[in-house]
């Protein structure tokens, strides 16, 4: 197997994943921020354009993070960071679910249409207009999820998942690009420290972050 990485919140993910895992792939970096995902040689295996994708051996190539999170999990199920039962999965995808969809997502996309808006407006369709509101949308549903993680060690419970490392790498990045979250909020706060304290947080991060300014 072949993994495509760069550096991007979303490939950051994976490079987390297979740290938690102890899983050693073949990886190939490709710069985005040079637009080598836009050349024909990736776009043949991933015609989607976007990292990470995994090509494995029979010639598949897999996209999106959470894809490949999978896929890893199913093939090397120790330690479990979706599950070992079908109700510890369910859990996990819940979190992760809610995080994408409630936060991250609207984290991503203000980024594209504000701090990234000079390298995003001749790639793909943007809303300058929007990113306020979707920042302010981000900041909302933080709060909510605080609420929600209530005493709780990790976001599924006692268990360190692939919900914690999505949100995690996606907070870690929306700091980067000024948007920090709120450091009051009693529970979102010392969770944060938590999963930054894990080995694989400043482990997982991409070789040239400093250089170019961004932690993904």
């Amino acid at each position: 197997m072949l993994l495509y990485d760069a550096l991007s919140p979303a490939p950051r993910t994976v490079r987390m994943f297979l740290l938690e895992k102890q899983i050693e792939l073949q990886v190939q970096y490709i710069d985005v921020f040079a637009g080598e995902n836009r050349e024909s040689r990736f776009l043949q295996h991933n015609p989607a354009g976007q990292t990470p994708a995994l090509l494995l051996d029979d010639g598949v190539c897999l996209a999106e993070a959470v894809a490949i999170m999978e896929f890893l999990e199913e093939r090397y199920p120790a330690p479990p960071l979706v599950g070992a039962t079908a109700q510890e999965r369910a859990l996990t995808r819940q979190w992760q679910r809610r995080v994408e969809l409630n936060i991250t997502e609207n984290i991503h996309n203000a980024f594209h249409f504000a701090e990234g808006l000079k390298r995003f407006a001749t790639r793909i369709p943007v809303a300058p207009e929007a990113a306020p509101g979707l920042k302010r949308i981000a900041q909302d549903r933080l709060a909510w999820l605080d609420g929600m993680i209530g005493g709780r060690p990790f976001l599924a419970g006692e268990r360190f998942t692939m919900a914690d490392i999505w949100l995690y790498v996606w907070l870690d990045f929306a700091i980067s690009v000024r948007q920090p979250f709120d450091r009051t909020l009693s529970n979102l706060t010392p969770w944060f420290d938590r999963v930054a304290a894990r080995p694989s947080a400043a482990a997982s991060l991409h070789r040239d972050w400093q250089r170019i300014g961004v932690r993904g």
